[in-house]
């Protein structure tokens, strides 16, 4: 071996050499370098409340979100079918001509319409909670002092006040959204419906049981219960999510979230809660903004309609069973007493057990189409679905004036209140899917204001209109639906499916 080769041969050794302690050094220097970028991966990464909400999925936390959320319409109900209870009896305590007895109801839905766009506004800038909570207190505060009220303007002003609580009470249903995934939207929402039913089931129960011998003070004093149980339990709802994080409270956000993973036995998205700052929340600028403007002048007159239409059902058949219009071909004796005589009026007409038991089943419809309402929602589309509900609504307004049994009118009203109720639950759910979070509750503040207009305008018609004519008092309903249902081809946004925006 020459000298060469000799050389070379210990120059790849000591190669050999160097790179075996240089592999053991890299390979510590690469693992905190891999590690590192595992950190600042899971630092980079970001999720929204719209991924987290669909990531944790349905659970045991929107059980109790159903539960206790639905119960707000239990309220709502209670507080609205009660004007058609009691009805007769303060119109025979006080000897009220037909548009007194009116004017309450209107006075309900003016309080409603005042202090819905307020309730709007102060939830989208203070958040949701707050405003439900106290919509539970003052509805229950003012509904406890009607039943005291000495004379006919006390009543109708603590009535208006009611009203106003109610409003923010109705803000409970945007909570309730924000908190649900998007693809259970169109299951839960509707199912709502069981609570209002119950609310209605609830009130004419008590008219029955304790209007005739307590009299109707006691009834309303005793509907005031749910009310309160509700006060106790909402400190188990959360403020919304997705308000938080518009207001820049990250951190209540992420609490309430890991809150409602744990109850359902689920995780968050991996990384960091990342969303906005959005200064401007409760703006009425968005809701007429280019992308919003249609939809907010659609959705204000189809909520004129479906508060017309709904409340112009429950006082028609109300107004109807106490005056003893119907056209009944087996009509008994106390079907035979009329309102209206040549020697005057006849104020005291009190519900029979009859009439109480014909509201029950129509409040029954409320429900019984549920099922139809979800395929509706789910196969058809939100646009669609008010459409057909709309002119299904029209057709049946001008069917209750066909002279038939008193059976026969008891289905035709359920058949009403049934395709009403659907409507109502269609057009609450598009409008908490259509606006964005920013602007949310004032855009359902809004929509409730102007439903409450049609709230004031068809006692006048159901109720004093109907004692004229019967076929003129129902008209101006089934005419109000077609249009609508016109109007509602004209929506620019479907959102079935659809996430639920932060911002437009």
């Amino acid at each position: 071996m020459t000298d060469c080769m000799r050389t070379q041969l210990v120059s790849a050794i000591h190669l050999q050499e160097v790179e075996l302690q240089d592999k053991p050094a890299d390979k510590p220097a690469d693992k905190p370098q891999n590690n590192s970028n595992g950190s600042n991966n899971n630092v980079d990464e970001k999720f929204t409340v719209e991924q987290a909400v669909e990531k944790i999925g349905f659970g045991r936390f929107h059980i109790l979100l159903f539960v206790i959320m639905g119960s707000a319409n239990i309220v709502e109900a209670m507080e609205i079918m009660l004007l058609a209870v009691v009805s007769p009896e303060i119109r025979c305590e006080w000897r009220l001509e037909d548009w007194q007895v009116a004017l309450v109801s209107t006075m309900v839905f003016v309080g409603f319409m005042v202090c819905g766009v307020v309730a709007g506004y102060i939830a989208d800038r203070y958040g949701r909670w707050k405003v439900v909570f106290g919509g539970y207190v003052w509805s229950a505060y003012f509904s406890l002092l009607t039943s005291f009220a000495p004379t006919y303007g006390w009543f109708i002003f603590l009535r208006s006040m009611v009203g106003c609580g109610v409003a923010g009470v109705s803000q409970g249903f945007v909570l309730k959204t924000e908190f649900i995934p998007a693809k259970y939207r169109a299951y839960l929402l509707p199912l709502g419906t069981i609570f209002w039913m119950t609310g209605s089931i609830l009130i004419i129960l008590l008219g029955m049981l304790v209007v005739p011998t307590m009299g109707w003070r006691w009834m309303i004093r005793l509907s005031i219960t749910p009310s309160i149980i509700l006060i106790f339990l909402f400190k188990f709802i959360p403020e919304s999510a997705r308000y938080n994080v518009s207001a820049g409270k990250v951190d209540a956000a992420v609490k309430t979230l890991q809150k409602i993973a744990r109850m359902n036995r689920a995780s968050l998205p991996p990384g960091r809660l990342a969303e906005p700052i959005l200064k401007e929340r409760g703006s009425w600028r968005i809701l007429l903004s280019p992308s919003y403007r249609r939809t907010s002048l659609l959705l204000w007159y189809t909520w004129f309609v479906a508060s017309f239409a709904y409340y112009g059902s429950v006082l028609s058949s109300s107004e109807l069973l106490e005056k003893n219009l119907l056209c009944v071909i087996n009509a008994d004796k106390e079907h035979q007493v009329k309102h209206r005589h040549e020697s005057g009026l006849c104020y005291c007409i009190p519900f029979a057990n009859s009439d109480y038991q014909t509201l029950l089943i129509s409040s029954l419809g409320e429900v019984a189409l549920v099922p139809l309402n979800i395929v509706l929602l789910n196969v058809f589309g939100r646009k669609i679905s008010l459409v057909v509900l709309q002119l299904l609504t029209a057709v049946m307004f001008m069917m209750v004036n066909i002279c038939t049994t008193m059976f026969g009118f008891t289905v035709l009203l359920f058949l009403l209140r049934s395709l009403v109720s659907m409507n109502f639950n269609v057009v609450y759910i598009y409008t908490a899917e259509v606006y964005p979070t920013v602007a949310r509750s004032l855009g359902m503040g809004f929509c409730t204001s102007f439903s409450r207009i049609g709230g004031m305008i068809a006692p006048f018609i159901a109720q004093v209109l109907m004692s004229q004519s019967v076929i003129q008092a129902l008209t101006p309903f089934a005419v109000a639906c077609v249009i609508c249902a016109l109007g509602n081809f004209l929506l620019p946004i479907e959102t079935r499916g659809r996430a639920l925006l932060q911002t437009s």
